[in-house]
């Protein structure tokens, strides 16, 4: 199948160029602005109860539950007329805005609460209409281009954080592209050996980073896609992209110093390094795509982006690429310092004397207590990972300059907790009722409750059903502490004649973290049995994918208890620009467990390809294994530090979640190209020996029947005609 491929794009190859050409146009016209499309963070669950009772109660009330604006005003003495004045003054801009359904400040509300603590500053909430959250940006960046200029106000709120967070995460993603091109372009001329080679792994990541954005805005006309799925794009395109160029060049100057530049060579690379990187996508791309089982936004737009990620790269390094290397043939090592020449001339001779090779044979020599080393290193690393905190995503995840940032700082710190952020109970009775009365007296009695405020009236939600109303209640405690969370258990325990729900920002978090559990296991299943059924096919064994999924646990044990010392205990707080939290974002270990296993088991699949193709050609295990990690383990390792820089890229950013995904990316690639890879597998491939290729009949005789048949071993290089260079001495790598 990819031998005729090859063939194909061999004889159309510039028609095959032209065509992406045409194709990239489109796309890039059809996918400018995607980012103005798309929604925010998006963490919830649509089935939990404090959305549902969110729903009840916007559907009612006609406006949302939560202030989408807190205004934060310093006027000086508040029993002034000119601070009652410029109060009014913010109020007025607040209600002039069309998709404001109702603003509420400290002379209409007398709460002593809506004071500092020095008396000199207010703040005033603003709820917006019921509407979609890409539509509440919108109008957040209207009301701050309102207030731009005025000193004495600071917007923040839900919406202005998510207004500004969107806005962060633009620009973080120029700034990470700004530093990571010219770095990865440097680095590549250095891996591939030439300037035009080097060129290839951007052109091609900016091919599949298009191509990506094209989808995702057709993607998005059908489904609420988050913002943060772009940095995923970025990062995974330039560095799937460096992957396989990579694996495809090389491959491609090996087979052509063999036979020569032409088709034979093109399809020999297809044919062997098209389909590892054909299983490769498939594993990234079906690890990636059960984050789509998650129903809050966040995840399942990671799952749908990184999942078209890996098969786009794919299907532009199965026909862009070759079609490029098809044209320009033995140019593509031009334009090389005599050093790079020299250095591209042995990396395309297979050498048993190699640094990878002797350093197989050295870890091969000791493999028990190699093996027992890397593990209890792996495992002590991943030690401080069984103590860590989460938190969700809010405000505090900005950078300080943000207002939505300050305005949450001084709410912590200036004015009496809970109150902008309380427990909010939806129930269905009137406001005024007894009953309602006496359950207010119950949650009033529980602890940590530092008030509840009058009950609201929110009307009937649409059809006949009961009259609701709204209790705020205010926790004495912070809003994420285990206090407050004991505290929305409480008041869901009470009995109550009454349907009611909680809400709120605590509510949210616990059923969060619940809903997170409830899916976790399905994910779990769908990315280890895929990784397990996409191994055997490629290597008909059943123990290197149970040896690699292992492996890959191990690996990323120890990049989430580096993430817990650095961004949970606050190490290297200078050196990254932050402020540590105490915790890591809720979602970012499921994330970057299937961002990491994919791309662990892509590292695993194209050294298992070269291995498995030299016991193939009659190699005995050891043999096979030190070959193979010969012939990979400089491209796999040079692919790992690409791919680290052009991912790693996004520690950079403003916003912390998006630091601990770019740095545990990078570090999750890292461990597993060099620690795993160069240690871990080839001592216990060679303590198990030929266990390793072990298959049960059944399952040896069902791959049989589905398996394409081997590619042929490559032809004897032809003598060089007289007084004419062999192109492999201008060949690299």
């Amino acid at each position: 199948m990819l031998g005729k491929l090859a063939t194909f794009v061999y004889s159309n190859r510039r028609r095959v160029l032209f065509g992406a050409v045409i194709f990239v146009a489109i796309a890039g016209a059809f996918g400018v602005g995607l980012a103005k499309r798309l929604s925010p963070y998006g963490a919830e669950d649509p089935a939990t109860q404090s959305v549902q009772a969110m729903h009840r109660y916007q559907a009612a009330a006609g406006r949302q539950i939560d202030p989408g604006i807190i205004a934060l005003v310093r006027v000086g003495d508040l029993q002034s007329a000119g601070a009652r004045r410029r109060v009014g003054e913010v109020e007025g801009q607040l209600r002039a805005s069309r998709d404001v359904a109702g603003v509420l400040g400290f002379y209409e509300s007398h709460d002593p609460a809506m004071v500092s603590r020095d008396g000199r500053s207010t703040y005033v909430v603003a709820y917006f209409r019921p509407k979609s959250d890409s539509r509440l940006q919108e109008d957040a960046s209207h009301l701050e281009s309102r207030f731009a200029g005025q000193r004495d106000v600071k917007l923040g709120g839900l919406a202005i954080a998510n207004a500004q967070a969107n806005s962060q995460v633009s620009n973080d993603l120029a700034r990470a592209e700004l530093l990571a091109f010219p770095l990865i372009f440097l680095l590549s001329l250095l891996f591939f050996r030439s300037l035009v080679a080097a060129l290839l792994p951007p052109l091609l990541g900016g091919l599949a980073i298009v191509t990506t954005f094209f989808a995702l805005r057709i993607v998005s006309q059908f489904a609420d896609l988050s913002v943060f799925a772009l940095n995923l794009v970025t990062g995974l395109s330039l560095g799937l992209a460096i992957d396989y160029s990579l694996f495809m060049v090389s491959r491609y100057r090996e087979e052509s110093a063999a036979r020569g530049f032409g088709a034979h060579a093109l399809r020999r690379t297809l044919e062997t390094s098209g389909r590892t990187i054909l299983f490769s996508s498939l594993t990234v791309a079906a690890a990636i795509a059960s984050l789509t089982i998650f129903p809050q936004r966040f995840l399942y737009s990671m799952g749908i982006a990184g999942a078209l990620v890996p098969l786009i790269a794919v299907a532009l390094a199965l026909s862009v690429l070759p079609a490029l290397l098809a044209v320009l043939g033995p140019r593509v090592n031009a334009l090389a310092p005599r050093w790079l020449q020299r250095a591209a001339d042995r990396d395309t001779r297979p050498a048993q004397s190699g640094f990878w090779y002797r350093l197989s044979r050295l870890v091969m020599r000791r493999p028990g207590t190699i093996a027992t080393i890397t593990a209890a290193t792996l495992i002590a690393l991943g030690i401080p990972f069984a103590s860590i905190r989460f938190l969700p995503v809010n405000a505090s995840v900005l950078p300080a300059s943000a207002s939505a940032r300050q305005v949450d700082d001084a709410l912590r710190t200036q004015f009496a907790p809970g109150r902008t952020s309380p427990l909010e109970v939806v129930v269905a009775a009137p406001a005024g009722s007894p009953r309602l009365h006496a359950f207010a007296n119950r949650i009033r009695a529980l602890p940590d409750v530092a008030a509840v405020a009058p009950a609201q009236p929110a009307g009937r939600g649409p059809g006949s059903g009961p009259e609701l109303s709204l209790l705020d209640v205010a926790p004495s405690a912070p809003t994420y502490s285990a206090a407050t969370k004991q505290l929305v258990h409480a008041v869901r325990a009470l009995p109550a004649p009454f349907h009611f729900g909680v809400s709120g920002q605590t509510a949210a978090f616990i059923d969060l973290e619940h809903s997170l559990g409830a899916h976790l296991p399905l994910v779990l299943a769908i990315v280890i049995a895929s990784t397990l059924i996409i191994l055997f096919l490629m290597t008909g064994s059943v123990v290197l994918p149970v040896k690699a999924v292992l492996m890959n646990a191990l690996g990323l044990s120890a990049v989430f208890g580096i993430l817990v010392l650095i961004f949970q205990h606050g190490n290297l707080q200078g050196l990254l620009s932050y402020r540590s939290n105490g915790a890591l974002d809720a979602t970012q270990p499921i994330l970057l467990f299937v961002i990491g296993f994919g791309l662990a088991t892509d590292y695993g699949v194209f050294l298992l390809s070269r291995i498995k193709e030299a016991r193939d050609g009659g190699l005995a295990n050891s043999e096979a294994v030190a070959l193979g990690l010969e012939r990979t383990g400089r491209i796999v390792t040079a692919a790992a530090l690409l791919f680290a820089v052009a991912i790693g890229a996004f520690t950079t950013s403003k916003l912390i979640f998006i630091k601990e995904l770019g740095l545990g990316t990078a570090l999750a690639v890292l461990i597993d190209a060099t620690v795993i890879r160069a240690l871990l597998v080839p001592s216990l491939m060679e303590l198990l020996g030929e266990w390793n290729w072990w298959a049960p009949a059944p399952l040896r005789r069902l791959r049989a029947r589905s398996a394409s048949p081997p590619a042929p071993p490559p032809a004897p290089a032809p003598a060089p005609a007289p007084g004419r260079a062999q192109p492999a001495t201008r060949s690299a790598e």
